[in-house]
């Protein structure tokens, strides 16, 4: 396989993944705030927080509210980190590969970007803009589902699925990390029930509420909310599951052992911190250690395969 079409189909995947975990992320947002106390400033900031973008978000606007962080994160295209500009790079990714992937799922990646890119006013209404973000989120599994069933599982699957887990794990981490650190910490007798409802919102944000309900049945907490994301090897989503993943994938793959090198120092670290006895300033600390990992891992697969 030539390496600009595993570079491109990396890509592809990271690029829809991305879209997808900030489609989510921006409803649950929404939901989450109707469920606040109006004194209670949570407000739409650690969004732009969560995806790394507060420098650039300041040039292109003065306040932050809700009118303004919606546009920048979904429709905005000097931001290449919004739903339509990932959509965008995703299509063009996946138009330069049309001969390696089915041709349902290339049309359905065109047929997604189009329709984010022609119905982007109804972001402005709350109703509406939830159907626009769902119909995103359930387009992109309907891609997945695709390639999943009707891709030949060859090393150009492989490195679909490595671009689709690096991406999962990297939006895992800036969730956990900023929205740990936005946990209500003015409120006393009654922080408890409000961390309660924002430790959900990061499960949802995740879409992994019902599972860790199935895991935990007892009252949501941080410890076992951050055991659950970090460390729970059979959700799909969880830090340890997709890097798992990614080595699987890559243990098959030609010369990859610094890349599965770079893989199990991660792990290991992940094994190592007890992440759900850190306090917040450890903890962190901790998630940049895990990010930089990311990044490392990254860096290799572009050094020996890209």
């Amino acid at each position: 396989m030539l390496s600009r079409v595993a570079n491109s189909i990396y890509w592809m995947g990271r690029y829809l993944e991305r879209a997808e975990n900030t489609a989510r992320l921006v409803n649950v947002n929404s939901h989450l705030l109707l469920d606040l106390p109006r004194r209670v400033k949570l407000g739409w900031e650690p969004i732009v927080d969560i995806l790394s973008n507060r420098e650039l978000f300041h040039s292109f606007h003065e306040e932050v509210n809700e009118h303004n962080v919606v546009n920048f994160i979904i429709e905005d295209k000097e931001n290449l980190g919004s739903i339509i500009s990932s959509l965008s790079a995703a299509r063009e990714n996946a138009r330069t590969i049309r001969e390696i992937i089915p041709r349902e799922s290339w049309e359905q990646i065109n047929s997604i970007y189009l329709q984010a890119s022609e119905n982007k006013e109804a972001i402005y209404s709350r109703r509406q803009r939830y159907e626009y973000l769902k119909n995103i989120i359930l387009s992109n599994q309907l891609i997945t589902g695709l390639l999943a069933g009707t891709m030949t599982h060859d090393e150009g699957y492989k490195f679909l699925r490595i671009g689709r887990n690096v991406e999962r794990a990297d939006m895992t981490t800036r969730i956990i990390d900023v929205r740990s650190a936005s946990l209500l910490p003015d409120l006393e007798h009654e922080q408890t029930a409000f961390e309660n409802i924002q430790w959900m919102g990061v499960l949802k944000s995740l879409t992994g509420y019902q599972m860790y309900r199935r895991e935990v049945r007892l009252r949501i907490s941080r410890p076992d909310v951050l055991k659950f994301l970090l460390l729970q090897e059979k959700f799909p989503r969880s830090v340890s599951h997709t890097l798992n993943q990614v080595d699987e994938c890559v243990a098959t793959l030609p010369k990859s052992e610094h890349v599965h090198s770079s893989i199990g120092v991660v792990k290991k670290q992940l094994l190592q911190a007890k992440p759900e006895s850190l306090k917040q300033d450890k903890l962190h600390e901790f998630i940049d250690e895990i990010q930089i990992g990311l990044s490392d891992i990254h860096n290799e697969l572009s050094r020996v395969y890209f």
